[in-house]
């Protein structure tokens, strides 16, 4: 599709509350815009159902998220801190209610007709996150950020620390609160006047008008819903995406009340639901497990032969990104296309020799469109953040083609890798999207994506160093079974154990007669764990030969003669919160005397009484930003000392020496 179809398409999304056919789609389309495109049925599918913009009601007919949300009705629980302040925090409590082109602060609400005036509430930023942490907890700076043009300014001056304090727009309820006699426990039902536009009208519901029995078939709809979303979406683009599509599979029942707010829901009642790291970002996920990694970077939706060219070449580039490389092009003053095609196909991205030409054609077409309307005067704010962001840009493709088509076992690299470069090449994209303009943006965007370039770039040297440290265990690792391939007694494995839904992980090395029960004792060495409650070993699901059974191993079963069918790993599972997957990676041979050893790690493990991942993450954000009494729960529970980025080899391998040498 052409951009102007594009937009033509969002307009008709936006705009239509019915359900609606491919032939209403593509005749909208082509009354504004007239561009001949033989491909247009099929590109309009592909971008609806890949971008997940609309529900699919079946082939070639969907309704739109206006058509969905647009009456319904949902739950707003408001805090005792907004109750005390008269206020309420719009934040994340209407998604996906609302249309997410608006910020919070854009939303207007009403009672009995009459629209709630705002006010505003100063205070640090780390209060008032919690409203926020639904659009993805990394997220909720940003959205404080874009409150309000002062707020934008104190982040944009420090892009390292958080302003002291902030001010954020909220309705005022005094008199609402007071008129309603409003407690602690009571609710809003709020209604979806206008989706496009943000506008909601409220009714008080007391706290004891519904039965829990009522509350209890949501929560299973609910509960349902998210599963079916994970199901058919993975862990999705966003959050927002993630429970816009839990309510379109939780059903009628989901979309109606009586209910639980969204947060109460997802924070308090469910324990089947769990925010998951998901490489730099978080979504939501089956409680416990970890989010599965993917072997290559996530591609774009492919509609141009140009970017299924780069798409098939392990380069997922969309046109726009060209289009951002040619003005970097003209920016620097170097009209060579060969160094432009070296800068959006780099070396180690492998392209056929006729895909090549094609692509350099495309190219030098478009250098010669945009050479005489280019503007170096009006491209001087912006062309030395796209420069940077174009080299940034180069370097992930560049190296996630060379993992890509590298002889390393990618269960060596860390945790999410093409996760995070994906996310990093998105971002990247994002903002050569932003750059894209005849008008610079102001001063204040300009300072705010000078500042995601540097936290970009940061985080692109954190991961390329530890993959270049995985590179070289890698290789070590087999040159030292290279070496001895002709030696008998192959008999000792390395292990990665990582705990699902957290940071922590560590790498050992160990015999291949060890059996699971003492690979469980093991393990609890490596967590500083006690060992206090049950446990068991199983297959992951899809190397469970019965995919729905348990999977379950022997306690005796002697790890060298696991049939893991066909996979690499298995999991333990301790008490009814934790599992870690176990990974077996590459033989090993040790050198001299050997003995079970931990040979590397990261993050200090969460004590095992605490109430599984999401509330361990609860209490590293606390200790982060938390308020003083958040704080010191968090100490209460974790103990005075918890350094959560601190993990000490050594102490571990002392610990592993003294019990294992004890049981001899």
């Amino acid at each position: 599709m052409t951009e102007n179809q594009e937009d033509a398409l969002y307009e008709f999304l936006e705009n239509n509350r019915d359900p609606f056919t491919l032939e209403d789609v593509m005749s909208f389309i082509r009354l504004l815009d007239f561009s001949r495109n033989n491909r247009l049925a099929e590109e309009i599918t592909a971008f609806i159902d890949s971008q997940n913009i609309a529900f699919r009601l079946e082939p070639g007919r969907w309704v739109s998220r206006r058509g969905c949300f647009e009456p319904l009705r949902f739950v707003i629980s408001p805090t005792r801190p907004e109750l005390l302040n008269g206020i309420l925090i719009p934040g994340h409590r209407c998604v996906p209610f609302a249309n997410p082109m608006l910020y919070p602060q854009e939303y207007r609400f009403f009672y009995k007709g009459n629209q709630i005036p705002f006010s505003s509430i100063e205070g640090p930023p780390e209060e008032f996150y919690p409203y926020y942490t639904i659009f993805g907890e990394e997220y909720a700076p940003e959205y404080v950020a874009k409150d309000n043009p002062n707020n934008e300014s104190a982040f944009n001056s420090d892009p390292y620390e958080d302003p002291p304090e902030v001010s954020i727009q909220t309705l005022d309820m005094r008199n609402l609160y007071r008129e309603l006699a409003f407690v602690p426990g009571d609710r809003f039902v709020v209604r979806t006047r206008d989706w496009k536009e943000g506008c909601f009208d409220l009714e008080r519901v007391g706290r004891d008008e519904w039965s829990k029995v009522d509350l209890y078939a949501w929560q299973e709809a609910a509960e349902g819903g998210f599963e079916g979303s994970f199901k058919a979406l993975g862990p999705g683009s966003r959050t927002e995406e993630q429970i816009a599509y839990a309510y379109w599979y939780g059903g009628k029942r989901m979309r109606d009340v009586p209910a639980y707010s969204l947060e109460d829901f997802l924070y308090e009642q469910t324990d089947r639901i769990e925010t998951t790291p998901y490489g730099m970002e978080t979504r939501f996920w089956f409680a416990g497990k970890e989010i599965p990694d993917k072997d290559e970077l996530e591609e774009p939706n492919t509609q141009s032969p140009v970017e299924e060219i780069l798409s098939r070449s392990g380069a997922p580039v969309s046109e726009y990104v060209i289009q951002a490389y040619v003005c970097d092009a003209l920016f620097r003053r170097d009209k060579d296309i060969s160094s432009l095609m070296k800068r959006i196909v780099p070396p180690a991205v492998v392209m056929a020799e006729k895909d090549r030409e094609y692509l350099t054609n495309f190219v030098t077409e478009l250098m010669a469109e945009f050479e005489p309307i280019y503007s170096p005067f009006k491209d001087s704010s912006m062309g030395p953040i796209r420069q940077r962001m174009a080299e940034l840009h180069t370097a992930v493709i560049d190296l996630a083609a060379r993992l890509h088509k590298g002889d390393i076992n990618t269960s060596w690299l860390p945790k999410h890798t093409f996760i995070i470069l994906s996310q990093i090449k998105d971002h990247a994209e994002g903002v050569l999207d932003d750059l894209n303009t005849d008008t610079p943006p102001e001063e204040d965007e300009l300072d705010a994506l000078d500042n995601s370039l540097d936290s970009m770039i940061e985080t692109y040297e954190d991961i390329k160093e530890l993959i270049d440290d995985a590179l070289d265990s890698f290789r070590q690792n087999n040159l030292s079974v290279v070496k001895r391939v002709k030696s008998e007694g192959l008999e000792w494995r390395i292990l990665q154990v990582s705990l699902g839904g957290t940071d922590v992980w560590r790498r050992l090395t160990l015999p291949e007669s060890c059996r699971l029960r003492e690979l469980h004792g093991i393990i609890q060495i490596l967590l500083g764990w006690k060992g206090e409650y049950a446990y068991h070993f199983a297959l992951e699901e899809q190397n469970s030969p019965d995919r729905g059974g348990s999977g379950r191993l022997e306690l005796d079963s002697i790890l060298g003669e696991l049939d893991l069918r066909g996979g690499n790993s298995f999991l333990y599972e301790y008490g009814s919160k934790w599992t870690v997957k176990i990974l077996v990676l590459s033989r090993h041979e040790p050198e001299g005397q050997p003995s079970i050893r931990c040979v590397a790690g990261a993050s200090a493990a969460p004590p095992e009484f605490i109430d599984g991942p999401m509330r361990f993450r609860r209490y590293i954000t606390a200790l982060e930003r938390g308020a003083d009494a958040e704080r010191e729960l968090a100490l209460r529970e974790l103990g005075q000392d918890f350094n959560p980025e601190t993990f000490d080899l050594d102490a571990c391998n002392r610990n592993l020496a003294s019990v294992l040498i004890g049981e001899q």
